[in-house]
């Protein structure tokens, strides 16, 4: 039905209407809706994977990684979901995936969560509660059984999403009233909530430990056999009569086929110091020792040939000057001779000193220093390594020098690796007090070889033009150095030595 158009006439034309006009409707119907304007289809973006992330995937598939249990299968959809999570969130980089469990791993974990949970359900449900209940290890026959489909989905609906992937921690919320509904949801329908959930945990756990403190369920949170901890713990004896064995690094417990017994350990120790006297083939000398060491580390072996082991291989590391090796022997020799084991801590003790001089350690020379008895500091490797600490440690660069040329055993090789650093210290504590000197003072002062070796060491360093050469009466060269005018080049180069120390890091 059409509606008749309204029309008004103003009796003034040039005052503006109090309203504005509309025009009337001529039909009931209602107008079409509005069509959304067409939002035009975006491409997925396009993921770039990092090297990392291409390892851990090669890593989930690796044979030795294998769980038993959980097919190929499970572990690919795993790993998509894994991967999926994070590269919509774009934290793929932000992830070390070097440490990240592997999906298998997360998989394992998942099933373990989703077993004590029902056996949580079972105690709750229990109509005599705790006491009356009996809690069924997985391989019982009472248990209905189930594939491993049925147990994976049970094992996904029983665990929040970040309980599988251990991400609570990075989640946030987009505003605050999401943890205020699940509180309140756990405070009104939940009947184990936060409150009373340490209480049922310790419910159970007397529970599993009661009568006689035996039981066929292992206790709650307990590691798995494969774990780290029961690698480190439990000694591995072997079975290996093989003399020459090269070092790998374990990824999975040991197997008693590939570790050698002490007997054949020994046997081995005095191979190699033959081949060492020898041969001298560090590479091949560092690798045995490293295999070596790591049977006696699986077998829990700590004796008196423990302690010659070590002490053998940091003697070859020190000769080749490789501070990384000896720097592991020492940490092993320490702990050693705390259980008052046969072997030479004079010696090694002398050698420490020297150690936290050469890498400026002085926060473990002074605990040194205080775990040192009056007796040990009057025998001779530890007084003169004692003697070289306060001689730096005042100044006395003369008295260092003379120290470094009657030092025992082993320990010029230390000093080895710190002498052209006080060298330069010296130099530059030279240029201070004097204008010019003999190029010969400086040899005998720094003790080099010969002055040739001086010089050349002068000229390495950017003081070839503070060599001054003149003819004596009898027409021989003799060299004078300007150490003031090469002052800054000294002390610049001090300053560089004392910076850095390379060793692993190591400042």
């Amino acid at each position: 039905m059409a509606l008749p158009t309204t029309t008004v006439a103003w009796s003034n034309p040039l005052q503006p209407p109090a309203y504005n006009p509309v025009a009337a409707r001529t039909t009931l119907a209602r107008p079409p809706p509005a069509q959304p304007a067409a939002v035009p289809s975006e491409k997925p973006k396009k993921v770039e994977w990092t090297p990392e992330v291409r390892d851990y995937v090669g890593r989930a598939f690796e044979p030795e990684n294998t769980i038993a249990g959980i097919s190929k299968e499970d572990t690919t959809n795993k790993l998509r979901d894994v991967l999926s999570y994070f590269a919509e969130r774009s934290q793929l980089e932000g992830i070390d995936w070097s440490t990240y469990p592997l999906p298998q791993e997360l998989l394992r974990d998942e099933r373990a969560a989703a077993w004590a949970q029902a056996q949580n359900n079972s105690l709750l449900s229990s109509p005599h509660g705790p006491a009356n209940s009996t809690f069924d290890t997985p391989q019982s026959k009472k248990r209905k059984s189930q594939d491993k489909t049925d147990l994976s989905e049970s094992a996904d609906a029983s665990v929040p999403p970040w309980r599988r992937t251990n991400l609570e921690s990075r989640i946030t919320y987009a505003n605050g009233h999401s943890e205020k509904r699940h509180k309140k949801n756990a405070l009104s329908g939940d009947a184990t909530s936060k409150f009373d959930q340490a209480d049922l945990e310790k419910r159970k756990q007397r529970f599993q430990l009661s009568k006689n403190g035996n039981s066929s369920t292992p206790p709650w949170n307990s590691p798995k056999p494969d774990s780290d901890a029961d690698m480190d713990n439990t000694p591995c004896v072997g079975t290996n009569m093989s003399l020459e064995k090269s070092y790998f690094r374990l990824t999975a417990p040991p197997k008693p086929e590939t570790v050698r017994p002490q007997h054949v350990l020994e046997k081995t120790l005095a191979m190699l110091r033959k081949k060492w006297k020898a041969d001298k083939n560090y590479g091949y000398m560092c690798n045995q020792f490293k295999s070596l060491r790591q049977d006696l580390t699986v077998q829990h072996i700590k004796n008196d040939f423990t302690v010659k082991v070590y002490e053998s291989h940091a003697r070859i590391a020190l000769e080749q000057g490789d501070m990384g090796e000896y720097n592991q022997c020492q940490t092993q020799l320490k702990a050693l001779y705390s259980q008052n084991l046969a072997g030479n801590p004079d010696e090694f003790t002398a050698y420490r000193v020297l150690y936290f001089v050469y890498t400026c350690n002085k926060t473990d020379m002074n605990d040194l220093l205080a775990e040192l008895t009056p007796a040990d500091k009057i025998k001779p490797e530890i007084k003169h390594a004692l003697d070289v600490r306060s001689s730096l440690a005042v100044g006395n660069y003369h008295k260092f020098f003379r120290l470094y040329t009657i030092a025992p055993r082993m320990g010029s090789y230390l000093m080895d690796m710190f002498i052209e650093r006080e060298r330069l210290h010296a130099l530059a504590n030279i240029s201070r007090a004097y204008m010019t000197v003999g190029l010969r003072f400086l040899t005998d002062e720094l003790q080099f070889g010969d002055d040739d070796e001086c010089r050349e060491f002068l000229e390495s360093h950017g003081a070839s033009q503070a060599i001054d050469k003149k003819l004596d009466e009898h027409g021989k060269p003799q060299f004078r150095v300007k150490v003031k005018e090469a002052a800054s080049v000294f002390e610049s180069l001090r300053q560089a030595a004392f910076a850095l120390v390379d060793i692993k890091g190591q400042k």
